[in-house]
């Protein structure tokens, strides 16, 4: 599959590019703090996403892509405070 629409390999590519961000700021205590939750809710997106494709049935399925969506929201306020 090209990787441009495998939403699994992408969501991995945004929480490793959110480290490789939090890694180039500066040291404040505002940094280290907003960096952890965007380092959680960055990595979430992915692990929801992988989760939801279990096949554990519709419910769980679109349970699961709600939380990651949500997580994509949470990590866009993060990414605005930095």
């Amino acid at each position: 599959m090209d990787s441009k629409y495998d939403l699994e390999e992408r969501t991995f590519q945004f929480a490793n590019d959110c480290r490789k961000m939090m890694s180039s700021l500066k040291f404040s205590t505002a940094n280290v703090e907003d960096g952890k939750q965007l380092i959680k809710s960055s990595g979430s997106i992915g692990a929801n996403y992988i989760e939801a494709n279990e096949n554990l049935g519709e419910k769980d399925f679109v349970f699961r892509l709600k939380i990651a969506r949500k997580e994509a929201k949470e990590s866009r306020y993060w990414l605005r405070l930095l």
